[in-house]
């Protein structure tokens, strides 16, 4: 559990220079007495973490980039932070003592460094998606084992863990993660081939990193965070249930077998749900917009269209395959969406890529089992090849 809140909490934040990243900075900034800043680490924005560090006054901060180890060195030069650079430095700084971690690293990059920081003792407030989607099983063991209270930063997750009781656990009927839609819900289909990026980059409520927000666009967000639901809540495939909603108001419920339906709301702002997490099990005060409902006038919901949002369905199909499948199918993701922002595939191409090669990477898989992060890398990388491979033909 959290510290009180008249205990400062040291904190270090993997991923530092991302959205999440710095809305959880923010926060600190805003509570300089309540938090100390163990480490930040980045993956190669070597001003912006220089600028982050020296505002929230961090110990150390760390660039994955081993050869801009100098830049940073001479951006925080006189400052009295320690710096590091290289895949060594950035796991020193997770062995750092600290109270919470948040694990904000972006892709399968991620991987490592917040299964490193599942240590006793600590809180992990997990905006990484892969941990789960990749290594659900293998993570979520991790931190049952060592102690390790995870909280989940995801609007949608983090609205679930509000509203689910987790000693009513048996009563539960299903819970339901909401989805604006994105930019295309009501894009006739026939359009959707000539997407071009810079469309599918205008989300029409959140302000993420690219990678996500195409994601958001084909809906295989949603599909990743019914794989991340599955794993964080004690819950069966058949009682994980997706509802569009484009206002982004209501971000997760919880269904009873009382018939009652519990839900969160809030502005669609990750700084509350990050605020949630650092505060845990306390609230703290946050400068998001306050909801005003006779303003928002009407909220409106609708089932997700399969044919338009086909990665949905993918992701579904692989929760239900298993491990194989679903870190194959974020790694085809991950190569897919890069080559439409390369402009080398087109909007609809990324969903049938990564069928194309979770198809196969299943076929050639058959019989094996994931026991370490090892094998979930080197599916990664199985994964990674033949989704280029599938690129480079188009």
């Amino acid at each position: 559990m959290r510290a009180p809140s008249d205990r400062v909490q040291r904190l270090t934040v993997l991923g530092a220079t991302g959205s999440v990243g710095k809305s959880a900075l923010d926060i600190v900034g805003r509570n300089p007495d309540r938090f100390e800043v163990v480490a930040l680490v980045a993956n190669s924005s070597v001003e912006d973490l220089a600028q982050a560090a020296i505002a929230v006054g961090a110990q150390v901060a760390v660039v994955a980039r081993e050869e801009l180890g100098p830049d940073l060195a001479a951006a925080l030069s006189g400052s009295g932070i320690a710096t590091g650079a290289g895949t060594q430095a950035v796991m020193e700084a997770v062995d750092r003592p600290c109270d919470m971690v948040v694990g904000a690293i972006v892709g399968a990059a991620g991987l490592k460094p917040t299964m490193a920081s599942l240590k006793p003792g600590r809180s992990l407030a997990l905006a990484n998606k892969e941990c789960l989607v990749c290594a659900g099983s293998l993570f979520m063991e991790r931190a049952r084992e060592v102690g390790t209270t995870l909280l989940p930063v995801d609007s949608e997750h983090s609205a679930i863990f509000q509203v689910f009781e987790q000693g009513n656990a048996d009563q539960i009927e299903k819970i339901i993660l909401t989805a604006s839609g994105g930019p295309f819900r009501q894009t006739p289909l026939a359009d959707l081939t000539s997407v071009t990026p810079e469309q599918a980059l205008k989300h029409p409520n959140w302000d993420m990193g690219s990678r996500i927000t195409i994601d958001s666009a084909t809906m295989m967000n949603k599909g990743f965070e019914v794989i991340e639901a599955f794993h964080l809540f004690p819950l069966t495939v058949d009682q994980l249930d997706v509802l569009v909603h484009p206002q982004s108001i209501i971000h997760g419920m919880v269904q009873y077998r009382d018939g009652s339906l519990l839900a969160q709301l809030g502005a669609p702002d990750m700084r509350t749900p990050i605020a949630h997490c650092l505060a845990w099990p306390e609230r703290m005060a946050v400068p998001v917009e306050r909801l005003d409902l006779s303003k928002i006038a009407q909220l409106t919901f609708e089932a997700p269209d399969m044919e338009r949002f086909p990665a949905l369905r993918l992701a579904t199909e692989a929760l239900q395959e298993g491990p194989i499948a679903t870190a194959s199918l974020n790694a085809a993701d991950e190569i897919a969406v890069a080559a439409f922002l390369q402009r080398k595939i087109g909007f609809l191409d990324i969903a049938a890529a990564v069928e194309n090669v979770v198809e196969r990477m299943l076929s050639r898989q058959a019989g094996a089992t994931i026991g370490s992060l090892e094998d979930v890398l080197g599916i990664d990388a199985q994964a990674r090849s033949l989704c280029a491979e599938w690129v480079s033909r188009r």
